[in-house]
C-alpha cells in the first residue's frame, strides 16, 4: 500500500500528461487541446470543443519511446491499459473493457469481424505501426458513431496519406531499428510520389523478434519470438475540384507466434499461431458539392481478409492439432454531411458488412489423419446492417451533440454442428439481434481557458460467431456453443473539465458505465474435456465500471516540459457480487523532456499499482499470480537527434531491470534493454 501511494504521489507531482513526442522539436504527439480530431463526431473539430473524452497518438512508429508494436504504443495513451497474452499480441483496455467489447477502426472501416475473440486478443498487433499517421482513442462512447462493439470505446487508426504538391515530388525513407539481446531487428522502406492532382505511396516492413528477455529474475522467455512481414499501398486522385478517389490496401503477416504461457504453464510441447494474416483494402470516393443538404459525401467499398492458423500438441499426447480460420469480409458505406445553417450540421449514413467464416481442424495421430469441426461453424455468415444520424449544434459558448443508430444483424450458422463429442448433430441456426442506441452531450466554454462538458451514450455489442459458435480450447478452458445470446448493452455517463493556459494544460474526466445483459463465460457443472473445465457463455448479468482520468502538461521553459497522467477504474459484477474480470489497476506515467532545435533527451516513469481485486475467473486464470498482480514501476530514458536528411534515436527501457507483468498478461514485460533506431530521408 505504501508503494502504491508513493507511485500516485510521484505521478501527480509532475502535474503533467503523457510524453509522446517526435524527434522534431517543433512538433509533439501529445494530445493538446488545440488538436483537430474526427472520430468523436465524424467531422474534423478541435479537441477542446469535443464533448467526449478523446486522445490522439501521433505516428506511433516515430514516437521517442520507439514502441515495438501498435498495442505497445497505445500503452502510452492516458486511460489505455494494454494486456499481453503473448509477445505477438496486445489487447488495449478502455474503461475496463477489451477484446470484442472495444471497437477498432481503420480509416473509417470496421477492423473487428465476427470472430474477434471475447476477452483479450492479439488483433491490434496486426496493424503495422509504420503505416499509421495517428490514432484517435475515443473512450466511453462510439456505438452511435460506429456501431456494435464500441462499449468501452473506439480505437480509430488513421493511416498515412501524402499531400498533393504544386510540382511533381518524390520522397523516400529507410528506417532500421534493433534491440539488444537479439529481441528486435526491424527494417522499413517507403516511397511516395505527389503532384497537383495525384499521389501514391508504398511501404514494406521486415521484422524479426527474438525471444523476449524479462527482468532481473525472469531471463529469456522461450519460446516467444516470431517473424513479421508487412506492406501497404495507397493512391489518391483529384478527379475534379469537387471529387477525389482514394484506393488503399495493407497487409500484415506473422508466422510462428508462440503462446509462451501454454508451454510454460500447461505442459504443451508447442502452441503457436501461424500464420496470422490481416488485410484491409478499400476504395473511397469523396464528393464536395457544397449544397446545404449534401455539403459533402463519401462512398466506400471495402474488402477484408483474415487468416489465423493454430498448431499445438501437449507433452505425452499422441494427437497433433492444426486449426485454421479464414474470414472473408465485404462491405459498403455511404455518408452525407449536411450544413443546415451556421449553428446546425449533421452526418448521416448507412453501412453494410458481411463476414463469411471458413473454419477447420485436422487431428493427426501417428499415420492417421482426422478432419474435425473447427473452432467456429464452417461457412457461418454474419451480416451487419446499420443506419445513423449524428447532429452537431454550436451556439455562442455552447456545443451540443445528439445522435441515433439502428443496427441489425443476421447470424447464419449452418447445420451439422457437433456441440460436444458423442452428442447428436444440430440443425441450422439463424439469429437476428438488433439495437437502437442514442447519445447526447453538452459542452460549455466558461471562458477561453476553462471548459466543462457532460455526455450520455448508449453502447452495445451484438453476439458474434465467436460468442455463439466457439467449440474448443480457449485460454485455460474448453468452450462450447451458446445460441440463445442477445446483445449486451451499456449506458455511459461522463463529466469532464479542461484547462488551457499559457503554460499549463490539464484535463480531468469522471465516468460511470452500467452494463446490462453482460456476456460472460460460466462453468458448466463439473464437465471436463481433454482435462479442461467446460465453459459456456451466458447473457444474464449486470455490472458497472466507474473511475477517473487526470492528465496535465506544463511548459517549464521554452525547452523543458513536464507531463503526467493517472487513470483509475473500479469494476463490479452486480449479479455475482464480485469484481469484474481483468479490471486494470490504477496506473500512470510521468516524464520530463528537454527539447532543443535538433535534439532531445527525456526521463520517463511508468507505473501500475497492484491489482488484488479478483473475480473468480481471475483466480482460476493461470496467467494471474496467486493473490493478484504485483505493483511495478519502470524508469526509461530517451534521446534523439534530427538532421536534415536523417535521424537517430536511442531508448533505454526498464533501467532498474525490474521484473513485472501487466495485469492479466501471459508473459512478463521486457527487462533492461537498449533500442537504437536510424531513419534516412530523401
Amino acid at each position: 500500500m505504501q508503494r502504491t501511494g508513493l507511485m500516485i504521489i510521484a505521478a501527480l507531482a509532475a502535474q503533467t500528461s503523457i510524453a509522446q513526442q517526435t524527434v522534431d522539436a517543433k512538433d509533439s504527439t501529445y494530445t493538446t487541446l488545440q488538436q483537430v480530431v474526427v472520430s468523436a463526431t465524424h467531422k474534423a473539430r478541435e479537441r477542446s470543443q469535443t464533448p467526449y473524452s478523446i486522445e490522439v497518438l501521433q505516428q506511433p512508429a516515430q514516437q521517442m519511446q520507439q514502441a515495438r508494436t501498435t498495442p505497445e504504443a497505445l500503452a502510452y495513451v492516458p486511460g489505455v491499459f494494454v494486456q499481453k497474452t503473448n509477445h505477438g499480441g496486445g489487447s488495449p483496455f478502455l474503461r475496463g473493457l477489451t477484446g470484442n467489447q472495444t471497437l477498432i477502426m481503420i480509416d473509417g472501416i470496421r477492423f473487428n469481424n465476427a470472430t474477434f475473440r471475447f476477452g483479450p486478443n492479439q488483433y491490434p498487433n496486426l496493424i503495422d505501426a509504420f503505416s499509421i499517421d495517428r490514432i484517435e482513442v475515443l473512450k466511453g462512447s462510439g456505438s452511435v458513431q460506429y456501431g456494435s462493439d464500441a462499449m468501452g470505446g473506439v480505437i480509430h487508426v488513421l493511416t498515412k496519406k501524402q499531400d498533393y504538391t504544386a510540382k511533381p515530388t518524390w520522397h523516400a525513407n529507410a528506417t532500421g531499428r534493433i534491440t539488444t539481446q537479439d529481441m528486435e531487428y526491424t527494417g522499413r522502406a517507403s516511397a511516395a510520389y505527389s503532384s497537383n492532382h495525384f499521389m501514391m505511396q508504398a511501404g514494406y516492413t521486415f521484422r524479426q523478434f527474438g525471444d523476449l528477455v524479462g527482468g532481473d529474475t525472469t531471463g529469456v522467455q522461450r519460446p516467444s519470438g516470431y517473424d513479421e512481414r508487412d506492406w501497404d499501398v495507397k493512391m489518391a486522385m483529384q478527379l475534379s475540384d469537387k471529387t477525389e478517389l482514394i484506393v488503399s490496401s495493407q497487409q500484415v503477416v506473422q508466422r510462428n507466434v508462440p503462446l509462451y504461457h501454454r508451454v510454460k504453464l500447461e505442459n504443451f510441447a508447442y502452441y503457436r499461431f501461424s500464420p496470422q494474416v490481416m488485410q484491409v483494402s478499400y476504395a473511397r470516393l469523396n464528393w464536395k458539392p457544397g449544397m446545404r443538404l449534401v455539403n459533402e459525401a463519401s462512398f466506400t467499398a471495402l474488402y477484408k481478409y483474415s487468416k489465423e492458423g493454430r498448431q499445438y500438441n501437449r507433452n505425452g499426447n499422441a494427437n497433433f492439432y492444426d486449426e485454421l480460420d479464414k474470414v472473408n469480409s465485404v462491405g459498403a458505406t455511404a455518408e452525407v454531411y449536411s450544413s443546415f445553417n451556421q449553428w446546425w450540421t449533421a452526418n448521416s449514413g448507412i453501412e453494410w458488412y458481411s463476414d463469411k467464416v471458413r473454419s477447420s481442424r485436422i487431428r493427426t495421430n501417428g499415420s492417421s489423419v482426422f478432419n474435425e469441426r473447427g473452432l467456429y461453424p464452417d461457412a457461418a455468415v454474419q451480416d451487419n446492417f446499420s443506419a445513423y444520424s449524428l447532429h452537431h449544434f454550436r451556439w455562442r459558448k455552447w456545443v451540443a451533440e445528439a445522435g441515433l443508430r439502428y443496427n441489425h444483424f443476421i447470424n447464419s450458422l449452418p447445420g451439422a454442428i457437433t456441440q460436444l463429442p458423442g452428442q447428436p448433430k444440430e440443425n441450422a441456426v439463424k439469429l437476428t439481434p438488433a439495437s437502437l442506441v442514442g447519445n447526447a452531450s453538452l459542452l460549455y466554454n466558461i471562458n477561453p481557458k476553462h471548459i466543462v462538458y457532460a455526455s450520455f451514450s448508449n453502447g452495445y455489442r451484438a453476439p458474434g460467431l465467436d460468442d455463439m459458435g466457439t467449440l474448443g480450447l480457449v485460454d485455460f478452458r474448453y468452450e462450447v456453443p451458446a445460441y440463445d445470446l442477445k446483445p449486451e448493452k451499456n449506458s455511459n455517463i461522463e463529466f469532464g473539465y479542461r484547462f488551457a493556459g499559457r503554460r499549463l494544460q490539464a484535463s480531468a474526466t469522471f465516468f460511470y458505465m452500467h452494463i446490462n445483459d453482460l456476456i460472460s463465460r460460466v462453468r458448466r457443472g463439473t464437465d471436463s474435456i481433454q482435462g479442461y473445465p467446460v465453459y459456456i457463455k451466458t447473457n444474464d448479468q449486470q455490472a458497472f465500471v466507474r473511475g477517473f482520468e487526470i492528465s496535465a502538461q506544463y511548459q517549464i521553459t521554452k525547452q523543458l516540459r513536464a507531463q503526467s497522467y493517472v487513470a483509475y477504474q473500479y469494476g463490479q459484477n452486480l449479479t455475482r457480487s464480485e469484481p469484474m474480470r481483468r479490471i486494470p489497476p490504477m496506473n500512470g506515467l510521468s516524464s520530463l523532456l528537454y527539447q532543443a532545435s535538433k535534439w532531445y533527451v527525456a526521463v520517463e516513469h511508468q507505473w501500475a499499482a497492484a491489482q488484488q481485486r479478483l473475480a473468480q475467473g481471475d483466480k482460476d486464470d493461470n496467467r494471474i499470480p496467486k493473490g493478484g498482480t504485483p505493483a511495478w514501476m519502470l524508469w526509461n530514458m530517451h534521446a534523439g537527434y534530427q538532421a536534415s536528411s536523417f535521424s537517430v534515436k536511442l531508448s533505454l527501457h526498464n533501467i532498474s531491470n525490474e521484473d513485472y507483468r501487466t495485469h492479466g498478461s501471459g508473459i512478463n514485460g521486457m527487462g533492461r534493454a537498449l533500442v537504437a533506431g536510424v531513419s534516412y530521408h530523401l
